[in-house]
């Protein structure tokens, strides 16, 4: 093979190139449109940094590569997140996982989060490649959704794609972030063709990584890379450069290139091509540089030359980073300045990157092999065979072993365990073998290769089927077992129908196949199972039908009637019996009752069906009762069964009801029942009852009752009632009998209450009684006494009239015996109740020592107004026959004057209109035989007092007159309590008064005008008022004039200014919670200081629990019923223009409780005395 030789720069990229080197000068990109690719190309800078500088072991790291399609925008599957490990957890619970769609399909890739451990919903985003956010791709074609399911607490995102094209294709990225925890899933997405599209190349394949773990791993492999052509064109088109292409390709025609050429690692081909651009630059070491690529044939022979400026200076070359050594395959040479390496006989391992270095500069390049194509030697044939024989299609191709791909229907074929297509590799022959052919394996076959491919047609067909035993036509008896045989020549699938629908294996239904026979067997042949059958050969048009009759006797199914055959039908309803039936063929049906046969009109017939008989009664009558007789016949046999017909209806009403029994708001009734009770047991009755003047009638009881007896409850006492009964069948409620006689609920009274012995002398006993707590409408006509002796059982009679009055004196009963007494009330509906006494009565008088029982306010002195009425009840005790008697002062009384009037528990005194003479000591006595009580009051009569005596001027000056007097003789008959002064100026006689409720006997009048004549009078007063008249001074009091000029002396001006001073402080207070409080203090100043009340340094304003006082300097707070929130610290601050000053006290609220009964409620002391802090 000629040596390579450098490439013209100048060279149109569209002439031929030659088949020696090739390699690809430095130029500047133009910038193209689509900016995806630059990015792309951008981005592989960072990416081989590695190779580029050999480690200092000399050893270079492999870069690993996925198998993968790149489109426009997608990132490298080998980079990796440079994320910091100690930032990465785990928070994916489900990852997206991998996939392909079809051209225009739909794929859904879903995430899910566990949020048990998070506080908020993490942050997702979705990328393509490395650095495309498809947040911002989303719309028709893109949709991202997310979710939360609230019982289990997980995230679910999901990322749609919508009808997917074939650049959707390529390597995706799920990120989840939250606080400092973050995961990432990297996933692939593969977008194949339709099944129509033809069948394309796996470039992947062919553009592959060489090597593995061997020193030249990790760089590419172009021996697979081929244009998709024909293979006949193969040989016809010239070979092009790829590398030169992309050189001086615009950017935005990188994809397009990539495609036409079937370049799939179109991202790291422009990786190396970036770094041999980025690497040109000028060097002090090197006169000319290294080329940065060159291309040759697998099996040729490369030159790698360069030219140093400094020729001593020692020189290395390097192959992926390691040193390359002097061999038969590797010849160094020097001419001069230029050094020269030779690499003899490349292999695709020799594809690498290749650099030389001069002391501390370096010159790489790029060498790239070139695998010649594999071509199709000879080619597959057309192949003809039955099902289930071995198939084997074969081929040859160019070169051992090669990569050969087959394809059936354009859909590419793998050699998987599972697999029914097996592919075996004999050195150049390759071999398609199908074990057992099907009738699917009709297809075009294809085989392709890098240099051409090959397609042959397999037809699959059957082989004739002949009958060797067909299906016979069978009858069947009901039971019997089915059983259809049929036996075929091919050992093939096939399936079973029934009148033309399939029919499928069951429990009943039992298919067999074994070789070439097929059986039906169903064990016990129901009437369904007749029909025509038929067994149908997988994969043969054609078909072997037999029949089969199934023949079964007449029978009736009487199941569904009740206890020997009965039938129940309401009187005037319309009766549908219908009785299933079954034979084969339909039996003929007859109805007769007794020697008439039943057709099929009239009121009563009968109709025939093809699986049932119903006998129909349009109106039933109770004369159609009865057995009914239906008959079945066919050629098969007979049958035959009595039907006992009972026709029914509702009851005859009862018999008017009789009310035996009445009380306060109830009755008893009693009834027979009815005479016909219709055909069914009477099941019970229904109640009802209205007024008597009233038309609605009302349901007493919603159960059944199952007696003749009912007692109505709950009505008005008084008011006339009528009940009536219905009665209830199995069929219905019969009419309503006949209404009772009307009837008025009535009560008795309760028993009368208190019964007490009033009285007991030797041959009588009085008890006293009160009226029933109870009455009712019927009212009270009187009471019944009666009594019997102690030790008989014998009640008699006391009163043998009612008494209306609720005291009785029982009479005529023998002295010292003892008897028992009971009260009866009496009225319309009966008597009561009795109430007895407690205890047997002794009849003998009880001597009771007197006792008077004064009244309270008695003890004291009793006091009235003159012409006041005085009325006196004084209680007392004492038995038998007490005597009172009364005196005044010790002499008896004037009954003129003063009523007495005496009974044998009380005493009154009465007097009519009190007068003064009437006021003393009244002592009252009670005698019983020997036996005294005395007791005394003491009645004060009191009336305006006289005017007082002598009322004398004692002296006269200036504007001052002196006044005395005394007292009055008569004050009354009570004191003196006070006197008022008046005075009348001579000349007009009109009275003022000066001085009110004065109590001395001397005053002196002040403020007098001067040069006026007074007069003066005096009221004496006491607790009924002022006295009627007055006493008047008999002579006048002068004020005279001074005839003197009084000469005023003169002073200076007093300066009583005087800042604010309190002159006495606040006090700190204990208060009691709910009762008024006040915080009293006085101050002085002038002018006259403005008072502001503080509570806790804050102003108390317009509160209306607070009330504020000022009067004479005293200030006073009040707290109006103050609580525990009240009590703090009050101040009193006083502010004029000449300063302020300030008090403060502390107030404290206490609460008072019971105790634990009622917690809460204040406590009060005895009487109507309030608590105050000076209490505590």
């Amino acid at each position: 093979m000629p040596e390579p030789t450098k490439k013209d720069e100048t060279e149109n990229e569209s002439a031929p190139p030659p088949p020696e080197q090739k390699t690809l000068q430095d130029g500047g990109t133009e910038k193209g449109k689509d900016t995806d690719i630059k990015e792309m190309a951008s981005s592989s800078d960072e990416d081989d940094t590695s190779v580029s500088t050999p480690p200092a072991d000399g050893m270079s790291k492999p870069a690993e590569r996925k198998d993968s399609v790149w489109s426009i925008g997608e990132g490298a599957p080998e980079e990796t997140e440079k994320r910091d490990d100690s930032q990465r957890s785990t928070l994916f619970i489900e990852k997206p996982q991998s996939g392909s769609v079809s051209v225009g399909g739909n794929i859904t890739f879903i995430a899910k989060v566990e949020a048990k451990d998070l506080l908020r919903k993490p942050n997702v985003k979705w990328f393509k490649g490395k650095w495309m956010d498809l947040a911002s791709k989303a719309g028709k074609h893109l949709q991202l959704k997310e979710s939360f399911e609230r019982h289990s607490k997980i995230h679910t995102f999901e990322m749609h794609i919508i009808q997917a094209k074939e650049n959707y294709a390529g390597n995706y990225r799920c990120e989840v972030s939250y606080k400092d925890k973050f995961d990432s899933c990297s996933f692939d997405l593969e977008v194949t063709e339709s099944s129509q599209a033809a069948p394309s190349i796996d470039i992947r394949s062919a553009f592959k990584r060489s090597g593995d773990g061997q020193d030249d791993a990790g760089e590419l492999d172009f021996s697979g890379l081929l244009k998709r052509r024909e293979i006949k064109q193969q040989e016809e088109e010239p070979e092009v450069d790829v590398w030169e292409l992309l050189k001086n390709a615009n950017p935005s025609e990188y994809e397009k290139i990539a495609f036409q050429y079937g370049i799939t690692d179109l991202r790291g081909m422009l990786k190396r091509l970036k770094r041999m651009r980025r690497e040109v630059k000028k060097s002090a070491a090197f006169a000319k540089g290294l080329d940065p690529a060159y291309q040759v044939d697998k099996g040729g022979k490369v030159r790698f030359m360069v030219e140093l400026a400094d020729p001593t200076v020692e020189l290395k070359w390097y192959k992926n980073g390691q040193e390359i050594r002097p061999s038969a395959k590797y010849i160094f040479e020097h001419k001069g300045n230029q050094r020269i390496l030779f690499i003899n006989n490349c292999t695709m391992t020799d594809d690498a990157r290749y650099y030389v270095t001069a002391g501390d500069e370096k010159c790489s390049t790029e060498l790239f092999v070139r695998d010649p194509p594999i071509l199709v030697t000879k080619a597959l044939e057309d192949t003809s065979t039955y099902v289930g024989e071995r198939v084997e299609l074969s081929c040859e191709v160019s070169e051992d072993d090669a990569n050969v791909k087959w394809f059936k229907n354009g859909v590419e074929l793998t050699n998987e365990p599972k697999s029914r297509y097996r592919i075996k590799v004999e050195g150049k022959k390759h071999t398609l073998i199908i074990e057992e052919a099907a009738k699917n394996d009709n297809a075009t076959y294809s085989v392709m290769t890098t240099g051409g491919q090959s397609e042959a047609k397999l037809s699959v067909d059957l082989r004739p089927l002949k009958i060797s035993l067909a299906l016979e036509d069978q009858t069947v008896r009901l039971g019997q077992e089915i059983h259809l045989k049929c036996e075929i020549s091919e050992n093939v699938e096939g399936k079973w129908y029934k009148n033309g629908q399939q029919i499928e294996a069951s429990d009943r239904v039992k298919l067999y196949h074994k070789g070439r026979i097929h059986r039906f067997v169903i064990a016990s042949a129901a009437v369904d199972d007749e029909g025509e059958y038929m067994f149908v050969p997988d994969a043969y048009n054609i078909n072997i039908p037999c029949k089969v009759h199934v023949v079964d006797p007449p029978k009736l199914h009487l199941d569904g009637l009740g206890e020997d055959n009965t039938v129940t039908v309401v009187a005037g309803s319309k009766l549908r019996l219908e009785i299933p039936i079954t034979g084969e063929p339909t039996p003929k049906v007859m109805w007769s009752k007794g020697d008439k046969w039943i057709t099929d009109s009239g009121r009563i017939r009968a109709e025939t069906y093809p699986d049932s008989s119903c006998l129909v009664i349009d109106t039933a009558e109770r004369e159609d009762s009865g057995p009914f007789r239906i008959t079945l016949k066919n050629e098969a046999g007979e049958d035959t069964a009595l039907i006992n017909i009972k026709v029914v209806d509702v009851p005859d009403p009862p018999q008017a009801p009789n009310v035996t029994e009445v009380g306060e708001d109830w009755c008893v009734m009693t009834w027979e029942p009815p005479a016909n009770d219709g055909g069914s047991p009477i099941l019970g009755y229904f109640i009802e009852r209205k007024k008597k003047q009233s038309s609605r009638w009302m349901r007493l009881n919603f159960e059944l009752c199952k007696e003749t007896t009912f007692e109505p409850k709950k009505m008005i006492e008084g008011v006339a009632y009528e009940v009536r009964v219905f009665a209830v069948n199995a069929i219905g409620i019969s009419k309503p009998s006949m209404p009772s006689k009307s009837f008025v609920p009535l009560a008795v009274t309760s028993p009368p209450t208190l019964l007490a012995v009033d009285s007991v002398t030797d041959t009588t006993v009085t008890m006293k009684w009160r009226p029933p707590d109870h009455i009712g409408a019927a009212g009270l006509d009187g009471y019944v006494v009666e009594y019997c002796f102690e030790g008989t059982d014998e009640w008699i009679v006391a009163n043998p009239e009612l008494t209306d009055k609720t005291k009785f004196t029982i009479t005529g009963l023998p002295t010292n015996s003892k008897i028992l007494v009971r009260v009866k009330a009496v009225n319309a509906a009966g008597e009561s109740e009795p109430r007895y006494h407690p205890q047997p009565i002794l009849v003998k008088e009880v001597i009771e020592p007197p006792k008077i029982r004064l009244p309270r306010h008695l003890k004291q002195t009793y006091t009235r107004r003159v012409g006041e009425t005085v009325n006196l009840v004084i209680p007392f005790q004492g038995r038998p026959r007490a005597k009172v008697s009364w005196q005044k002062n010790g002499s008896p009384i004037d009954k003129n004057q003063i009523n007495i009037r005496n009974t044998e528990n009380d005493t009154i005194i009465f007097i009519r209109k009190a007068e003064r003479n009437h006021s003393g000591e009244y002592d009252m006595k009670v005698e019983v035989e020997n036996l005294v009580d005395k007791a005394t009051i003491d009645i004060q009569i009191v009336d305006r007092p006289g005017p007082p005596e002598i009322v004398t001027i004692d002296d006269v000056w200036g504007e001052n007159v002196n006044l005395s007097w005394k007292p009055p003789k008569d004050d009354g008959n009570a004191a003196i309590t006070g006197y008022t002064i008046q005075k009348a100026d001579k000349k007009s006689m009109e009275w003022f008064t000066v001085i009110e409720h004065y109590h001395r006997t001397s005053a002196t009048i002040n403020e007098l005008v001067i040069g006026n004549e007074y007069y003066f009078r005096i009221f004496a007063e006491n607790m009924c008022g002022l006295s009627e008249d007055a006493t008047m001074t008999k002579e006048s009091a002068l004020i005279a004039k001074d005839g003197k000029i009084y000469k005023y002396p003169v002073y200076d001006d007093f300066d009583f200014s005087e800042r604010p001073l309190f002159t006495q402080p606040l006090v700190n207070t204990f208060a009691v919670a709910g009762y008024n409080t006040t915080l009293n203090c006085s101050v002085r100043g002038n002018p006259k200081p403005k008072i502001t009340w503080l509570k806790n340094k804050v102003v108390i304003m317009n509160d209306p629990r607070y009330r504020m006082f000022s009067n004479q300097g005293v200030c006073t707070l009040e707290i109006r019923k103050p609580s525990p929130y009240d009590g703090g610290t009050y101040s009193c601050r006083a502010v004029n223009e000449l300063g302020e000053a300030e008090v403060e006290c502390k107030l404290e609220v206490k609460v008072i409780y019971h105790g634990v009964i009622n917690p809460g409620e204040p406590f009060f002391l005895a009487g109507n005395n309030q608590l105050h802090s000076k209490d505590f």
